[in-house]
């Protein structure tokens, strides 16, 4: 890193008396240069620098993630480069249903696009990674929110946690040994222990319980992004309409808001659903449904706070409508505080849906689900405790993964908390 003086120094009045800062600029790239960080990257998770080496292009092409391990970014390029290692042994060692996803059922064919999809863009990543000129030396405040998350240990695992999953649940056509509702031979495959051939052991049906928890993962997490999907759209729009419009119709929103929290949450889903025929469909939009009501009290908050700031005042003497104030200068000041309860939101949701499973009132056998198999299990605890065991693990690892992530957002995206 050079320095090239421009006017006063930092903390040093010029002869007009205003205070400069010093500009610092990137030094000229030389043929053979070795790999330069314009901007240090201690956590290694998505450095703000610029990566350039010596034929880095190439390498980058070659294997997607090395040039940045190399640079010393060892969270994103191991990452990156373990993705890609992984993602390509996959379709080395499952080139027959890779081959056969093109012409078979939708969740092949959505998997195998899926993989495309993850491989370019790891791969065209790298490459612009290294290619790509000198940041700006002021960051933003979302750079600024990135810093601090990344040097929250543990909610950087529980996000990798949840990239993981996420992934392993796109492609679990790919990824799964077994159809997770083919049943084996019941005389000598019928609660089978982990093993070789079944990692993770058969259920009484002689399933493979790996597959079926692949399988779980890609329920288990639709249900929870799309639910929580619904319940900050209508919560975002609701309280947003609430803090804003003020006056009478504030009150009479938020008292039907208070109406709906008042009743207990469980019983009342279990109540709507048990007078449908349960389906996926029919739990999302039960759970979407009864879960805005706190989003729409934190969004209300959130607004009755910011359209008080100095910019929301110049926006109306500048003569802007009230749609465009609260669509281009309110609601983007809020959202922070909706992602972190949207992250933590999916961790519940993953939970009552597996409890609601688990009462049979959830997803209905044979289709894959964790609270389905915990259910299973729990006839065959003494004798087969990998049923419910791993399944269970598997509720915990999530739903915990997401509560780390979401509380590392609560503090990167709060400057009071800000580290």
């Amino acid at each position: 890193m050079t320095e090239r003086y421009s006017g006063p120094r930092e903390g040093e009045a010029g002869q007009d008396g205003a205070w400069n800062r010093s500009v610092f600029l990137p030094p000229e790239s030389e043929p053979g240069g070795e790999v330069e960080e314009l901007l240090p990257d201690p956590g290694g998770l998505a450095g703000p620098g610029t990566v350039r080496q010596r034929g880095g292009a190439p390498l980058s092409a070659v294997l997607p993630g090395l040039p940045q391990l190399l640079a010393g970014r060892f969270l994103i390029g191991g990452y990156a480069l373990a993705l890609w290692v992984g993602l390509a042994a996959l379709v080395a060692l499952r080139s027959d249903r890779v081959l056969t996803a093109v012409a078979g059922p939708l969740d092949q064919q959505v998997a195998l696009a899926g993989l495309l999809l993850i491989l370019g863009g790891v791969w065209g990543w790298s490459l612009r990674d290294v290619r790509r000129g000198p940041v700006e030396a002021k960051p933003g405040p979302w750079r600024l929110a990135l810093r601090s998350f990344r040097r929250n240990r543990l909610a950087v695992c529980g996000a990798v946690a949840v990239i993981t999953l996420s992934l392993l649940a796109l492609l679990a056509p790919l990824v799964a040994p077994f159809d997770p509702t083919l049943q084996g031979d019941l005389m000598t495959r019928r609660l089978v222990g982990p093993s070789p051939e079944h990692l993770l052991g058969t259920d009484q049906f002689a399933r493979d319980i790996l597959s079926r928890l692949l399988y779980g993962a890609r329920i288990s997490l639709a249900i929870g992004f799309l639910a929580v999907g619904i319940a900050v759209s209508i919560g975002t729009l609701v309280g947003g309409v609430a803090a804003f419009a003020g006056g009478r119709i504030d009150d009479l929103i938020m008292r039907f808001v208070d109406m709906v929290i008042s009743f207990p949450r469980l019983v009342l889903l279990i109540a709507v659903i048990a007078l449908f025929q349960p389906s996926m469909v029919v739990i999302v939009v039960v759970l979407g449904l009864t879960q805005w009501p706190q989003v729409a009290r934190i969004v209300r908050g959130e607004v009755l706070s910011v359209r008080e700031r100095e910019f929301v005042e110049a926006a109306r003497a500048l003569g802007f409508s009230r749609t465009r104030v609260m669509a281009r200068h309110i609601l983007p000041n809020v959202m922070g505080p909706v992602v972190v309860v949207a992250t933590l939101g999916i961790g519940d949701t993953i939970v009552l849906e597996a409890v609601l499973s688990f009462l049979g009132l959830g997803v209905q056998s044979p289709t894959p689900s964790w609270g389905i198999m915990v259910a299973d299990g729990r006839s065959h605890l003494l004798g087969a405790w990998w049923i419910s065991t791993f399944s269970g693990l598997a509720i915990v690892a999530t739903v915990l993964s997401f509560n780390l992530a979401g509380d590392g957002l609560r503090d990167a995206l709060d400057p009071r908390l800000r580290r």
